[in-house]
């Protein structure tokens, strides 16, 4: 050991420190009391002096401000890929930045930010959920902001995802399942224009042949990233799924502060079919009694049509802790005949009931039938994907729930 020294006649010194007589020593447990009997423990817990105490966590280099606040601060990692195993999801995924700008009052993704500061402070230990990447993180203070504003005014930008990728990615761990970017964030929010994070993991992936690879976003500047989407596609199976809640411009703005209008959205679905991209929507999040509704899911898949899109899926709403935190007291203060029976749902399940979901995929496959979409066996592995955390969901007012349907 560097610094360490042994001097004669038992003692034992360190670098500018005084030499020691220590004597017999015995190794016990940290926190263990040690009994002069053959080394047997006590039961009692004892103060474990802290030889190295832990530093006090640094701030991580912010790379941005934008003027209304919202700081993008970089995070190494050395890991960037997401199992199938650690979250439960029938596939890999991949998120180039922890929070989002878009500001989405119902993202189920809020909690992320909160993970990862908490993960920093237990020293990298497991977090048990499905969204954050599961690699060691540096430790780094707890924002003042509550997690849900954090969420999207401290962007956590993982400045060398390509490159960790590049050397982690093993396309036989694959399997064959797909590999999923944006699980967890946007990766065309705004700060992708500066960043080109996601324009770089797609570089690195134009070198692997028979990957099957999805984007999920808002955003039109999917588009940017044409040519190496084109690209992949010759020797991968590439789809890129816009997300759309709700084709009614006005009430995406009082769901989505900062998120691309839907025409924009659907411009840019169909400039990519127009390519030769696999593409469709992705109805996500449905948000029960508010775009639910057998009319305004019709008129979405009339605007998918329109637009070339070669299928349409969707998911129900799912509410975090986090995310409850922001979206109910916008329910109460927009939709407040719907913010008890809200609030009594999601006390005690993220997800909707079981009865609610059956409810909705009937309705969705009627839809789908009617405007064309139906049929698609790689549509249906996709939706069935989307349905997966909802099997095992709780029950609790399902009765309750269909009723807002």
């Amino acid at each position: 050991m560097p610094g360490v020294c042994r001097s004669p006649d038992s003692l034992f010194g360190m670098h500018q420190l005084l030499a020691m007589w220590v004597g017999t020593m015995r190794v016990k447990e940290a926190g263990k009391r040690v009994s002069g009997e053959a080394g047997q423990q006590e039961s009692r817990e004892a103060p474990q002096l802290d030889l190295l105490p832990r530093l006090p966590a640094s701030p991580l280099p912010v790379l941005d401000q934008r003027a209304r606040g919202t700081k993008f601060i970089e995070l190494s990692v050395r890991s960037v890929l997401n199992t199938p195993a650690s979250t439960h999801m029938g596939f890999w995924s991949l998120n180039p930045y922890v929070g989002c700008e878009f500001g989405c009052m119902y993202c189920y993704a809020r909690d992320t930010h909160r993970w990862v500061v908490e993960r920093s402070e237990r020293g990298n230990g497991e977090t048990g959920e499905s969204l954050v990447d599961r690699s060691p993180v540096p430790s780094f203070p707890r924002s003042s902001l509550p997690p849900e504003e954090a969420f999207e005014k401290e962007i956590l930008v993982k400045s060398d995802v390509a490159g960790v990728l590049a050397r982690t990615l093993n396309p036989a761990r694959l399997a064959g399942h797909p590999l999923v970017i944006g699980t967890a964030t946007d990766p065309y929010q705004p700060a992708e224009r500066r960043f080109r994070l996601t324009r770089r993991i797609l570089e690195v992936l134009r070198s692997y042949h028979g990957l099957s690879i999805e984007i999920i976003t808002k955003s039109p500047l999917v588009t940017r990233d044409l040519d190496l989407l084109q690209a992949l596609s010759e020797h991968n199976d590439v789809n890129i799924n816009i997300s759309l809640a709700t084709a009614d411009a006005r009430l995406a703005r009082r769901l989505e502060l900062r998120s691309p209008v839907p025409a924009a959205r659907l411009r840019a679905l169909r400039r990519l079919t127009a390519r030769g991209i696999h593409a469709g929507l992705l109805v996500a999040p449905i948000i029960p009694g508010i775009t639910d509704d057998w009319a305004g899911l019709a008129r979405l898949m009339e605007a998918a049509k329109e637009a070339g899109a070669r299928y349409v899926i969707g998911s129900a709403l799912r509410l975090g802790p986090a995310a409850r935190h922001r979206f109910l007291p916008f329910l109460e203060r927009e939709f407040p005949e719907l913010h008890q029976r809200y609030r009594r749902h999601y006390a005690s399940s993220d997800l909707t009931s079981r009865s609610y979901q059956e409810a909705l995929t009937r309705r969705l496959n009627a839809l789908r039938q009617a405007y064309g979409f139906a049929g698609d066996e790689a549509s249906s592995r996709r939706q069935r994907r989307l349905e997966d955390p909802v099997r095992n969901a709780s029950t609790t007012h399902s009765v309750e729930q269909a009723v807002l349907l």
